[in-house]
């Protein structure tokens, strides 16, 4: 290992705020029982809160974000892994309150490592990410609550979204009939090639209703916007359906009643893949690696980027102006 190498790092004190690629040393990560070799991490909604000089998600400075990573095990004290091993690590502290997969090296606890699962290289799990991994979750928990192939249409919600565009082409490759909502009307083309079958309008997902309840539509919904969108999606979800929350890009307040609940047994599933059990998030990087895995997980990649370029994409990905994936190659 070298006496020094690259990271992204954030800092903020009594001179200001900055941001910038810098040289660390190894002394200079946490601690934790395992030492990875980063090759690949990406570029999430919290990576881009992480990169505000007010961020509300970063615990101390300074802070080397990414909230996941990909690479090879250079040293452990674990005998779950062994040297030259590949691995991956999502969410838990990562790029919040330890230093995260921005950086050439990372120390981390071996509880937040999982090994690489067969059927994915170290770039194609960075193409999932923690916004593949919380796609992926996401339908483990709308079909453990019942929902299959054949039952109706799901509807994916903010589609051209990291999580959305990933849960679009997981959805239709396992064979159900996908909806998406989306804002940019440029973007239905790629929607389609993802495996989407209809189509809608941001504004047809998330406009006031006076109406507690509406015709049934959606035997089930991924949703990373919240806000607005969740409670249409909840007075038009089908009798017994669920509505997989994962995120707040339109904002963290519901207006709605108890009326889905109490009269159409709708079920509001909330998805977290930070604190995610490990029993549970082992079985979902199986199957990201077998019959979740996106066909068009390549295509998925709409940027790939060095160290130097986050800055320019985590602006972006606050005012969801970033299509797919954003790869940044350590």
């Amino acid at each position: 290992m070298p006496e020094t190498f690259n990271a992204f790092v954030v800092n903020k004190d009594d001179s200001g705020f900055n941001a910038g690629v810098q040289q660390l040393t190894l002394a200079d990560l946490p601690d934790g029982d395992i030492t990875v070799r980063v090759q690949y991490s990406s570029v999430n909604f919290k990576d881009g809160l992480a990169c505000l000089p007010e961020s509300p998600v970063v615990t101390s400075y300074p802070m080397v974000p990414g909230i996941d990573l990909a690479g090879t095990v250079v040293k452990s004290s674990n005998p779950r892994f062994s040297e030259g091993q590949e691995v991956l690590a999502i969410g838990q502290a990562l790029g919040i309150a330890q230093f995260g997969g921005y950086a050439e090296y990372a120390r981390l606890s071996s509880d937040w490592v999982e090994p690489l699962p067969e059927g994915l290289t170290l770039r194609e799990a960075m193409a999932l990410g923690t916004a593949g991994f919380t796609a992926g979750l996401a339908i483990q928990r709308l079909e453990d609550n019942g929902l299959q192939p054949g039952d109706g249409p799901v509807l994916v919600t903010g589609a051209t979204g990291g999580v959305g565009s990933v849960a679009v082409n997981m959805l239709a490759g396992r064979g159900y009939e996908v909806a998406a909502s989306t804002g940019k009307s440029s973007e239905h083309e790629y929607l389609q090639s993802l495996g989407a079958s209809k189509i809608l309008s941001r504004e047809d997902v998330s406009g006031a209703s006076d109406s507690p309840l509406e015709a049934e539509l959606w035997a089930g919904a991924v949703d990373p916007v919240g806000a607005d969108t969740t409670a249409y999606l909840l007075r038009t979800t089908r009798y017994g359906g669920s509505v997989a929350t994962c995120g707040l890009t339109g904002g963290f307040a519901i207006a709605t009643t108890v009326l889905p609940f109490i009269l159409r047994g709708v079920n509001l599933l909330g998805i977290d893949s930070v604190q995610c059990p490990a029993s549970l998030r082992a079985k979902v990087w199986r199957r990201l690696g077998s019959d979740l895995k996106p066909s068009a997980l390549a295509d998925s990649i709409t940027n790939e980027i060095g160290l130097e370029e986050i800055p320019s994409v985590a602006g972006p990905i606050l005012g969801g102006a970033v299509k797919g994936r954003t790869l940044v190659r350590i």
